[in-house]
């Protein structure tokens, strides 16, 4: 399955999650409920996944985690917050970067509309062909 198919289903089920539950919860519920619906849909999820740096030959394993990555390709960053910020996408840029992957989408549960909080954020992603 391509990236983008993916991401058309994350982002489909993430309208489930914030019809369902609604904006103001703490970001760790909506992690819960979207990886739930992932799983349900036949999506293999892992959660709150470290992300190494290697430095100068010295490897990090602390500091950074994704909160999603969905069929090891996607990585989704949720957010619960008044607004996002440049630094926020500047995050998931740095999690595809240091893990070779292509696509991430950057996801605020804390809007009216989730259409309003949904950031796709590309890192040398080809065109799917169908």
């Amino acid at each position: 399955m391509h990236e983008n198919e993916i991401a058309a289903a994350v982002v489909d089920a993430s309208v489930k999650v914030h019809s369902t539950l609604g904006p103001g919860l703490l970001e760790h519920f909506y992690e819960v409920a979207l990886a739930h619906e992932l799983i349900k849909r036949g999506f293999w999820c892992e959660r709150q996944v470290k992300i190494p740096i290697n430095y100068d030959g010295i490897i990090f394993d602390e500091g950074f985690s994704a909160d999603i990555i969905v069929n090891d390709l996607v990585i989704v960053e949720l957010k619960s917050v008044k607004d996002l910020s440049e630094v926020h996408k500047k995050q998931l840029m740095t999690y595809l970067k240091l893990t070779k992957k292509k696509l991430g989408l950057l996801i605020n549960f804390n809007e009216s509309l989730i259409k309003h909080g949904l950031k796709r954020i590309v890192n040398n992603l080809q065109p799917f062909a169908s």
